[in-house]
């Protein structure tokens, strides 16, 4: 009701200025004010008294692509307009907000977006001290050379963007080095090294590791977003085990899965699809989606939306022809035997390591009572037990990995799970002499009392797999069109 409220008392100052259009929101209603003041004091603390930071936001998006802010900038502030800076000054715990000023001619033809001017407007929205136009920013990054400010802090790896996580930021980034017609230095580079030549006084510090700390424990209002996401992903897969039949192109079933994510809010894919039939299952991320399905694959889909900035990330596996055969009964029923096994031993308090080693421990029983057709069959087996038991004894093993605002998120931690900690699982059985992976993911948010498998609606056993594919799906109701074939 106070949310509301403050809306109300909003429009009345601001003439109904809050909204681009009627229902449009400037603002996230995702997280109230004091969620990003909370996060910026946390940063205010690491960095100390006689330190600023400075973070850059997105650029505006090249073609006729939605604007999406990076990570690490909504993450603080929750401002969505392109070309923004936020300067978080450590002495007076003060954060203020440089924008562009506004574009009167695309503001006609796209609608209301914050800028420079709307001062009162951003500060009341967001919890904001201070809003300035971008070209002061030189500015008042000189006046900070006057005092006791010494260091500035600014994050050192890749923004994530639109289907980003840090990983493949970094291969974007090797890639252009290595290309000798390209070399581009990334965008968080080149604004190292005007910090460094415009403002020599600064020591110039690796904002990334304060802002990956923080985002690894996530709140309860971040862990509801992670749900949406989760609840999405998991519906769209199993709209797609329904509509899978002989014949389809592997892009139908990403097509199927799109629909579910932006008929229900989504505001984009976490990840490209990968939606892997037959042997193209054996490639950890393939993704072209051009293969069409046969009799007798076994089909690999791995696909999540994004929702408000937080994803999820979820794995299953079924056969194209709606039941399992022979082997795919055998290996993924042992499989899935092991994999449970994982599920059942996390709990908080304890180190993956210790997860791992009465995990495996199972596995091992498992793998005992268990016959296999052929010898590669039991090869792969042996090796994928052999495996997971050789990693529960190194200390710096992990589970899988962490997911919030990108789906291979952020964080480093050793040591026990806490409460707040939301990660996936995804280990792989593969057997090289028929190029055959089978690998499933869910997505677990650790509470105070346990573990909660968020996907676990999401059927993985063999007999409900087969009942789902019996029902009619949406591809058999809505066929393709016959004009374009």
């Amino acid at each position: 009701m106070l949310r509301q409220a403050c809306f109300v008392l909003l429009f009345q100052i601001v003439g109904g200025a809050a909204f681009a259009q009627e229902g449009v929101p400037l603002f996230t209603l995702d997280f109230p004010p004091e969620e990003f003041s909370q996060r910026r004091a946390s940063v205010f603390d690491a960095i100390g008294r006689d330190a600023i930071a400075l973070l850059q936001g997105a650029p505006s998006p090249a073609g006729y692509t939605r604007f999406r802010q990076s990570n690490e900038f909504y993450y603080l502030c929750g401002i969505e307009s392109p070309h923004a800076y936020l300067l978080l000054d450590g002495s007076l715990h003060r954060a203020s907000l440089y924008l562009p000023h506004r574009n009167d001619r695309r503001e006609r033809s796209e609608g209301k977006l914050l800028s420079a001017e709307d001062e009162e407007l951003i500060r009341t929205l967001s919890g904001i001290d201070a809003v300035y136009g971008i070209d002061l920013l030189n500015e008042h990054l000189a006046r900070f050379g006057r005092g006791a400010v010494t260091t500035l802090y600014t994050p050192f790896a890749p923004a994530e963007g639109f289907a980003m996580s840090r990983d493949l930021a970094l291969r974007a980034i090797g890639d252009a080095a290595a290309d000798p017609f390209d070399g581009r230095p990334p965008r968080e580079g080149q604004l190292i090294q005007l910090v460094r030549s415009r403002f020599p006084h600064f020591e110039t510090k690796n904002l990334t590791p304060i802002l990956d700390d923080l985002r690894l424990i996530k709140s309860p209002r971040e862990i509801a977003l992670i749900r949406k996401s989760t609840v999405l992903s998991g519906l769209a897969l199993m709209e797609c085990m329904r509509s899978t039949v002989l014949g389809l192109t592997e892009y139908e079933l990403d097509a199927v899965a799109k629909y579910f994510y932006y008929r229900n809010g989504a505001q984009g894919e976490a990840y490209y699809s990968l939606v892997a039939s037959g042997p193209n299952a054996w490639y950890g991320h393939y993704n072209a989606g051009k293969r069409v399905m046969q009799d007798g694959d076994f089909l690999l889909m791995d696909f999540a939306p994004d929702f408000s900035y937080y994803m999820s990330d979820l794995t299953r596996m079924w056969p194209v022809n709606g039941r399992f055969n022979v082997w795919q009964r055998e290996l993924y029923g042992f499989y899935l035997a092991c994999y449970k096994t994982i599920l059942k031993a996390i709990r908080p308090g304890h180190t993956a390591q210790q997860i791992k080693q009465a995990a495996s421990s199972d596995m091992e029983k498992i793998l005992a009572a268990s016959k296999f057709s052929k010898p590669s069959y039991e090869k792969a087996a042996r090796e994928f037990v052999s495996t997971y038991k050789t990693s529960a004894n190194n200390p710096r093993t992990s589970l899988g990995h962490w997911t919030g605002m990108a789906t291979h998120d952020v964080g480093q931690d050793l040591g026990p799970l806490r409460p707040g900690m939301v990660f996936t699982i995804e280990p792989a059985l593969r057997v090289p002499e028929e190029q055959i992976n089978i690998r499933l993911e869910d997505l677990i948010v650790v509470t105070s009392t346990g573990a909660e498998i968020v996907s676990a609606f999401v059927p993985m056993e063999i007999d409900e797999i087969e009942k789902l594919m019996r029902e009619e799906g949406m591809l058999q109701r809505y066929p393709r069109s016959e004009k374009i074939r």
